[in-house]
């Protein structure tokens, strides 16, 4: 203003992430339905959540952010919370697993399981992917060595194994687990996401369920 006149006006307002909405896509993809539990205002919730295609809660207080994902655990759901802000520390200790961003507050970053040190928001696709495979070949892992140890320990009873065979057996059932796992790194579906840039947090874990 000049003199008690209006000069000029200025208006500001939030844009969604570039790659928010591809983000959002793959997570439902995945069969994983995805909300936002806001403390803003409805207006600009609601305009984030049109443009995704979520449903969306707004005004609502950190205490009701947590009370949201007891109540979505009590209905047997595993809730992943993305949170950055102050208000979002107790929700992210809460939920079952929780992410945020390097830009997040230090208290929030240490509430969290897991830190994304880039922008995009395609690292937590890319981290839900990880978790379900790193979880079959787990399973792959842990059905090998009951089969192994099945087959072996009655052998090694009846004294049919010298000590040597024995010796690489175990080392050789020691490095296929250890190769098993080790096809996490090479899939090619997880290599070709672009954001694999998470980093467990120091500590422990708007939402994403």
């Amino acid at each position: 203003t000049r003199n008690g006149q209006l000069m000029t006006g200025f208006r500001f307002e939030d844009t969604l992430r570039i790659d928010a909405a591809v983000a959002v896509a793959e997570l439902k993809q995945d069969g994983l339905p995805v909300e936002i539990v806001s403390g803003d205002r409805e207006a600009p919730v609601a305009r984030v959540a049109v443009a995704l295609g979520v449903p969306f809660r707004s005004g609502v207080t950190p205490g009701e952010k947590v009370a949201r994902i007891n109540a979505l655990a009590a209905a047997g759901q595993e809730v992943l919370m993305v949170g950055d802000g102050l208000n979002d520390t107790p929700a992210l200790g809460a939920a079952h697993a929780s992410m945020a961003p390097a830009s997040a507050s230090d208290v929030g970053r240490c509430a969290a399981d897991f830190v994304f040190l880039r922008q995009s928001l395609l690292a937590i696709p890319f981290a839900v992917s990880v978790a379900h495979e790193a979880r079959r070949l787990i399973g792959q892992n842990l059905a090998f060595a009951v089969a192994y140890n099945v087959v072996a320990v009655p052998v090694a009873v009846m004294g049919q194994v010298t000590p040597l065979v024995a010796a690489v057996a175990m080392s050789a059932s020691s490095i296929l687990v250890v190769a098993n796992a080790l096809r996490l790194k090479g899939r090619e579906g997880l290599a070709a996401s672009p954001a694999p840039d998470t980093v467990p947090a120091p500590a422990m874990l708007e939402a994403a369920e």
